[in-house]
């Protein structure tokens, strides 16, 4: 784990790991220490922000002395990711219990996921439908939730070429992830359903309905 500065007032956690598995446990566990930390009043920061390697504190009224307590919590944080399946749970995170997402699974990339995990399509929604997923991080657009999960043999390729529309709710996977588009936009990702779960709402709180930590589990509609 690497600490750089961001400005005056926010600090960039690097967890860059040799491997993606070991890299998202210790994501979550930064981000799930992080978070008890701030309730429990020992740490301030307005923003704690996961991403796909890294997490980003922002508000710090002080970066140096934030960066000494990191250092302290880290062998405590490196021990608990040391397992990625459920790594934030053992860092005694609150839960606000498992959201089900249900999906049609209709998409027209089944075909494809099926091909490259070497099955049939039931297989595939088998292996969907009986996944414990976890949201790693939002990106790319507000709302849109990277969910961990999948074995990292699983991971899959991108489209070529992506589709200049993807309709909202469009549940999909690439690379290690999947994920469901909050609005229509465009997008690489293969299709593998659809669901009517609004996701990013700017007028509820939070306006993101799946945000990181959270637990989702897919459903056939």
């Amino acid at each position: 784990m690497r600490i750089r500065p961001v400005g005056a007032h926010a600090l960039l956690l690097d967890c860059s790991a040799p491997a993606d598995v070991a890299q998202a446990a210790l994501v979550d566990a930064w981000r799930a220490e992080l978070w008890r930390r701030r309730e429990r009043g020992e740490l301030t920061a307005v923003e704690i922000v996961p991403a796909a390697s890294t997490v980003l504190l922002d508000g710090l009224p002080d970066p140096a002395a934030t960066a000494d307590l990191l250092r302290r919590w880290a062998p405590t944080v490196a021990a608990s990711s040391s397992h990625a399946e459920g790594a934030a749970d053992r860092m005694g995170e609150r839960e606000s219990g498992e959201v089900i997402v249900p999906v049609d699974f209709d998409g027209p990339d089944l075909p494809a996921v099926a091909q490259h995990w070497e099955v049939d399509v039931p297989a595939v929604l088998r292996r969907l439908t009986g996944t414990r997923f976890r949201v790693a991080f939002c990106g790319f657009a507000p709302g849109f939730p990277y969910l961990t999960g999948l074995p990292a043999e699983l991971a899959l390729p991108r489209l070529a070429t992506p589709r200049p529309r993807v309709p909202a709710g469009s549940v999909a996977l690439a690379g290690p992830y999947a994920g469901i588009y909050p609005s229509a936009s465009p997008g690489g990702w293969l299709l593998v359903g659809r669901t009517e779960l609004v996701l990013f709402d700017v007028h509820a709180d939070p306006p993101a309905r799946l945000g990181p930590g959270t637990r989702v589990r897919l459903a056939a509609a």
